[in-house]
């Protein structure tokens, strides 16, 4: 009972960060690797081998056929709100989305989890929904399987399945497509 007391207590003093001063104090090189969710710092998990390259494998796939077409985003920022500044591993996004912020939404997220599924569905998938991020793909490296979250509402994606072979296509980019094998049996 004492340690749920000090625990709230603690929550209450703990500062509530918004994206404004998360990027002030971060420009001065205090973090690594932290992200900001709901006003909270969270550090982020470090990368496996498996992780890395399963993050690099997409990226080679991914930036050739989409260069001139969307912006390939390789674990760099996504503002979704005020008080949420996250790093996710893969984000495409419009071409027009505005270059004097970090983009607020993504037509395509990925998170790559090797260690971090249930982080990166009951935490992040939400933070994603919330956003209006059009698609959302968690690679599950254990499991060898991809789960793919679409048309979000009301902070919840509506459509859920799960992909373990034949492959994936990108949305707004039916041309894109992305062998599952390729992501497992070169990692």
């Amino acid at each position: 009972m004492r340690m749920q007391a000090a625990e709230a207590l603690l929550a209450e003093r703990r500062p509530h960060w918004t994206r404004a001063r998360f990027i002030q104090v971060a420009e001065l090189g205090i973090f690594d690797r932290v992200e900001l969710v709901r006003g909270e710092l969270v550090e982020m998990s470090p990368q496996g081998p498996s992780h890395a390259n399963v993050i690099e494998i997409l990226t080679e796939i991914l930036i050739p056929k989409l260069v001139g077409r969307a912006r390939t985003r390789v674990q760099l920022p996504l503002g979704l709100d005020d008080d949420t500044q996250v790093l996710p591993d893969l984000a495409i996004v419009d071409r027009a989305s505005k270059r004097d912020d970090h983009p607020s939404s993504a037509i395509l997220v990925i998170e790559v989890a090797e260690s971090t599924k249930r982080y990166d569905t009951i935490v992040k998938g939400p933070l994603y929904a919330d956003a209006r991020v059009q698609e959302y793909w968690i690679v599950d490296v254990p499991k060898r399987a991809v789960e793919l979250y679409s048309a979000p509402r009301g902070g919840v994606f509506t459509k859920h399945s799960k992909v373990t072979k034949g492959e994936l296509v990108v949305p707004r980019f039916d041309d894109v497509r992305i062998q599952l094998s390729d992501l497992f049996d070169r990692s």
